[in-house]
């Protein structure tokens, strides 16, 4: 298994997370005769390797590209993978960079593509990575620790009125003008650094409720230092300009905002002929699912099939060796 020389570092032990839907994404990117699919599949969001381990089970013939942009979270993949190694590349990269790696590698046949978006739970269950509202660690949230900008850093500089449109817009927050009052009120006595200094100032402002009342507002956080928006749109192109006729994308969203803009994604793309959806409506875990993995009960898997190479594609020979 070829892999980048920065994720050879060795990670804790501990159980790793079950994948969502992935009975349903071995459904949707397996296709018609499964056995018989031939060429890559990219898991462009390798998290822990779930999905992508469950993929070259159940698809024997097909080769796999995993990217991921968590260092840390790579050492779980790189061991899940090992059974696969001859099958299998790791990169570390962002949805953003995944053009750029797709053609260092020349591919030609990229058959299937996975994005699995926002935080896996390994990241979310660790407190120094500081993306957690309820155990308190550094105000970080970075996916990639080559990033720039953290959370703390919007939190202590972005001013009242642009607070307030995040955590309404990519949090959904109905009451984010009164949390942005009071970080701002707060942070002029003394900067925002812990997790937990921010989720109990937003409890003492909103009051306790059924859901814990940081949770949009760290979401909200979340996808700003990670510009999950953008990279998405990154993620989309890539599969536009890559994918093979036939070729199918799966895409599982924990957002509102992210399933409308894959879902638009694909309307538009059929009104150019140039994809079909599968799913209309988007497919959501079972009850059993829903019961014993949490995570699950929020996410939305959406796929689509290439029908048509956009003009401005180029034929590639060769392929991943």
């Amino acid at each position: 298994m070829e892999r980048d020389s920065d994720t050879t570092n060795g990670g804790a032990d501990r159980s790793v997370h079950e994948p969502v839907l992935a009975a349903e994404v071995v459904r949707a990117l397996g296709g018609e005769e499964p056995a018989a699919l031939e060429g890559w599949i990219v898991d462009a969001t390798l998290g822990a390797g779930g999905h992508a381990s469950r993929l070259l089970a159940a698809l024997p013939n097909v080769r796999l590209l995993g990217l991921d942009q968590d260092p840390q979270i790579l050492q779980y993949a790189l061991r899940a993978l090992a059974p696969f190694e001859r099958r299998v590349r790791v990169r570390r990269g962002r949805l953003s960079q995944l053009e750029a790696i797709l053609d260092t590698l020349n591919a030609s046949r990229v058959v299937g593509m996975l994005f699995d978006l926002g935080a896996s739970s390994l990241q979310l269950d660790s407190a120094v990575r500081g993306f957690s509202f309820q155990s308190d660690g550094p105000l970080d949230m970075r996916m990639d620790p080559e990033r720039e900008r953290t959370a703390a850093d919007i939190v202590n500089h972005w001013d009242e009125s642009d607070l307030a449109d995040l955590f309404f817009y990519e949090g959904g927050e109905t009451r984010s003008r009164r949390i942005a009052r009071a970080i701002v009120e707060s942070r002029r006595r003394a900067p925002f650094q812990r997790t937990l200094a921010l989720a109990d100032l937003i409890e003492r402002t909103l009051g306790a409720g059924k859901l814990h009342p940081a949770t949009r507002t760290f979401q909200a956080l979340r996808r700003a230092v990670n510009e999950e928006g953008e990279e998405l749109l990154a993620g989309l192109a890539a599969a536009q300009r890559w994918m093979v006729d036939g070729g199918r994308l799966a895409v599982i969203s924990f957002h509102s905002g992210e399933d409308a803009e894959v879902k638009r994604f694909f309307v538009e793309g059929e009104q150019r002929g140039d994809w079909r959806a599968l799913t209309r409506r988007p497919t959501t875990a079972t009850r059993d699912e829903q019961a014993t993995n949490r995570r699950s009960r929020s996410a939305l898997l959406r796929v689509g099939v290439r029908v048509r190479r956009s003009s401005s594609a180029l034929e590639r020979r060769g392929g991943l060796a």
